[in-house]
């Protein structure tokens, strides 16, 4: 019984350790292999926004486009977009498919959840079908959005998916317990009319965008080297309304005064089927 609970102790240590800030401080020196080190914070970016941007909407449009019956209720919005999404839905017939046939469609690649391939990290990331180039956008970190300011105390107890940014912004991945409840009350209270601003659905085992499982991403080791790594990525005022509803992020407080924050994962090499996705967990700004 002991040696059962330890073990399941020591488990759960090898997972959390990444996030507890005592022992990183103290493990740093010990292998800079699974350091990402950029000589400042513009060049932590791979890829600009406007080429970020330019993935999402791309997967986004296949999204909306194959959720026909959802939005036949906001044809009277009549938007730019919904004009567009109209006008080529009646040339092409608009065929729905599903989140991860999208994904292949719109970006030649599909991830998904599975089993990791390091014993004691459970859940990893996986391309399972087509090829991902370098410098593409792999994944996203879904969660709430706080600012440096922002209480998240209970939130980030016992909590290992608290993911914090350059400037201090954290983002909360959980999609269990308080950090669940406090995702979907803020997303619910966004809500601008029949637009959506945020996505639920990656707190469900069947994520409807599904780059929305990049917190499972697990570390790099000696052994398996980072093959992505994380971008912090500014939402443009411009971005579509009616696709906010894939964005699986939402900020804390509301009347935030700036774009809201996103990570993206962007991969480091080309990654073929059947890899599993690491990032380095720790970037050092010098």
């Amino acid at each position: 019984m002991f040696r059962a609970t330890l073990k399941r102790f020591q488990n759960k240590w090898k997972s959390y350790r990444h996030r507890f800030m005592p022992w990183v401080v103290l493990n740093l020196s010990k292998n800079e292999k699974t350091l990402r080190q950029v000589t400042e914070r513009s060049k932590d970016k791979l890829l600009s926004d406007e080429e970020v941007s330019g993935s999402l909407l791309k997967l986004f449009r296949v999204l909306y486009r194959s959720h026909g019956t959802d939005h036949d209720r906001l044809r009277a919005v009549q938007t730019p977009f919904l004009r567009q999404v109209t006008n080529d839905e009646e040339q092409c017939g608009g065929n729905p498919v599903c989140g991860h046939d999208a994904t292949l469609q719109s970006l030649g690649f599909c991830i998904d959840r599975k089993p990791s391939t390091l014993h004691f990290a459970g859940t990893g990331v996986f391309v399972t079908r087509g090829f991902v180039p370098k410098g593409t956008t792999v994944a996203m970190y879904p969660g709430t959005v706080y600012q440096a300011y922002e209480p998240i105390l209970l939130q980030s107890i016992g909590n290992p998916f608290v993911f914090r940014c350059i400037d201090g912004v954290l983002i909360d991945g959980n999609d269990k317990g308080i950090s669940k409840m406090v995702y979907k009350s803020c997303s619910g209270r966004d809500r601008i009319g029949p637009f959506m601003m945020s996505d639920t659905s990656w707190l469900t085992a069947s994520p409807q965008n599904p780059l929305a499982v990049g917190q499972y991403v697990n570390n790099c080791s000696n052994e398996w080297p980072a093959n992505v790594c994380y971008q912090e990525y500014d939402v443009p005022d411009k971005f579509p309304i009616e696709l906010r509803q894939y964005l699986p992020n939402i900020n804390y407080s509301q009347g935030i005064q700036r774009p809201l924050r996103c990570v993206v994962l962007v991969s480091l090499r080309d990654i073929t089927a059947g890899e599993e996705l690491f990032s380095n967990y720790f970037t050092i700004v010098r």
